[in-house]
């Protein structure tokens, strides 16, 4: 692989939400949108992607025989959960393509830490670098601060009654002890239509104030997700060769009372349930992690964190590795995917359960990632997340929100976790 010659100038800072509205109507928009919080420093913001993937993976799996375009330097991508199941499940209908990559030689990166940008230009030469530079930094001056529209949906539909979910997770409790499954993480869906003149930008507007570490808006063609995910799936960095996973398990909701919300997350912290759940997963993790890991450098670096979100306290923790050498961001993601925080344990097992309750998830609790110019990956798990095909009536979009089901689990009260979890996209979608 060729390597491309980057050209970078420094800027005054700029709000990435705001630049991102100005680019919104150009081809391939993609905003990487942080909250500036201790996990969330950078944000990064393009469009006009020269090369692009929507599709299949390759027959035999391999990712590194994608040559349009590689796994590179500037190369953002979607995997869908139901690509990395299919091991486990069979073919199953495709409601999204399993992979979708694009190369951006423009890109604005946001460093909320020193309010700065970086305006990045990346080409074959010097002189393609320079113009794609020079085209990123034409997006500074066309930022616009945005108005916060309307509800863009009109409803937001349960595609099963409650009742479907509570028997779902009843039957996976009867399965755990029966010796089936330890863990496995049942979801429900919601979906609708965007009115006319809506789009899904303006998902992404609405949840402004209440932005994630992993936030997210990308449109390539007929396809858009808006995502507001917390968790992180995997960074490496090919400097130090250092792997790291944070995998969220335990939830409670957010209240408005300080006392009471503060109760809710000394209870969670305490809850010997949910640290329970979070200790299989992150188990689960660290064998994922060391098929690619060097032999002893996979470690359970902190357990059992409290973090708190605009609707919930959640629970992490983090496991971390060294990358064994010549291993890259396609053998990490091929080792891990899909992330065992939204699969179960154990995780093959999990995925057959879980598809004998759901229908195929699309790119919900798959992962976006992205590589920077220094080879560094990140990708988050697409909790949070909403998809939107348009067609001819416009955009349809679809949400999940899932919870961990193990023993001890009562069905009514992981059908309330998922209420809790949903409650920021159902705002955003519909006002209610």
């Amino acid at each position: 692989m060729t390597a491309r010659v980057v050209e970078t100038r420094n800027r005054p800072w700029r709000d990435p939400l705001a630049v991102a509205d100005g680019l919104k109507h150009l081809v391939g928009p993609l905003a990487l949108l942080s909250d500036g919080g201790a996990l969330g420093r950078w944000s990064f913001v393009a469009a006009e992607p020269d090369q692009v993937h929507v599709g299949p993976l390759p027959s035999d799996g391999d990712l590194h025989r994608l040559g349009a375009p590689p796994f590179e330097t500037g190369v953002v991508g979607l995997i869908a959960y139901d690509a990395g199941a299919r091991a486990a499940t069979g073919p199953r209908p495709e409601v999204w393509p399993d992979l979708m990559l694009a190369r951006y030689p423009a890109m604005l990166a946001f460093d909320h830490r020193n309010r700065s940008v970086s305006v990045i230009g990346r080409g074959d030469d010097a002189a393609a670098a320079r113009t794609a530079a020079e085209r990123a930094e034409g997006w500074l001056t066309a930022a616009r601060d945005p108005a916060r529209p309307a509800a863009p949906a009109a409803s937001f539909d349960a595609e099963a009654p409650s009742g479907t979910y509570t028997d779902a997770v009843a039957d996976v409790v009867d399965r755990i002890a029966a010796g089936e499954l330890f863990q496995a993480n049942i979801a429900r869906a919601w979906a609708g239509t965007l009115a006319p003149e809506a789009d899904p930008f303006d998902v992404l507007l609405r949840l402004a104030d209440r932005a994630a570490a992993y936030g997210a808006f990308w449109r390539l063609g007929d396809l858009a997700i808006v995502s507001n995910s917390p968790e992180l799936f995997l960074t490496f960095d090919p400097h130090t060769r250092r792997i790291e996973t944070r995998p969220i398990k335990g939830t409670r909701p957010r209240d408005a009372d300080p006392a009471r919300d503060a109760a809710l997350a000394v209870e969670l912290e305490a809850s010997a349930k949910d640290r329970a759940e979070n200790l299989m997963i992150v188990d689960l993790m660290r064998n994922d992690l060391a098929r690619v890991a060097l032999p002893g450098s996979v470690a359970a670096d902190r357990l059992f964190e409290i973090e708190s979100h605009p609707t919930v306290h959640h629970l992490v923790s983090t496991v971390s590795g060294l990358a064994k050498e010549g291993a890259g961001p396609a053998d990490l993601l091929a080792a891990t995917f899909p992330p065992g925080s939204i699969t179960g344990a154990p995780k093959h097992q999990a995925m057959k359960v879980i598809a004998s309750h759901e229908p195929p998830r699309g790119p919900w609790c798959g992962s976006l990632f992205h590589i920077e110019d220094d080879g560094r990956m990140t990708a988050s798990v697409l909790i949070r997340t909403a998809s939107f095909r348009r067609s001819g009536d416009g955009w349809r979009f679809r949400a999940l929100a899932g919870a961990g089901i193990v023993a001890d689990s009562e069905p009514e009260a992981e059908l309330a976790e998922t209420d809790a979890k949903i409650l920021a996209l159902r705002e955003a979608l519909n006002g209610s």
